[in-house]
């Protein structure tokens, strides 16, 4: 199955700040497009830790991702990078980004649900 990235079903759309989510099996995706300055911490807010609860594993299609992980240790990924972050992580995009991740559907959907609700 595939599907072109902008007609995934929209998850959240705020203006530049816009995800796409989709669950096959047990896995889910998603495709995010963040403008310069965006701060996922807000969206973390009421997980545990207020952190991001999923692993993903993913790659960086423009800009790049500022991840500060459970530990403390900060590492950026850049365009073109493939990643794999643990759960626990929080992050920034300070000159905005462009990223697809997957990880467990049930995860992923906790931080779906979570995301979601600060703007119902």
């Amino acid at each position: 199955m595939g599907i072109e990235l902008d007609r995934l079903p929209v998850e959240i759309d705020q203006g530049e700040f816009v995800t796409r989510y989709v669950e096959w099996g047990d896995m889910a995706l998603r495709y995010a497009r963040v403008p310069a300055g965006a701060d996922m911490g807000p969206l973390l807010a009421g997980l545990p830790n207020d952190r991001c609860p999923s692993e993903h594993w993913g790659v960086v299609l423009a800009g790049a991702i500022k991840l500060t992980h459970a530990d403390g240790s900060v590492e950026v990924a850049s365009a073109g990078e493939a990643y794999y972050w643990p759960a626990g992580h929080t992050g920034v995009s300070e000159r905005g980004a462009a990223f697809i991740e997957i990880g467990p559907v049930e995860d992923m959907r906790a931080f779906s649900e979570n995301a979601k609700s600060k703007f119902a």
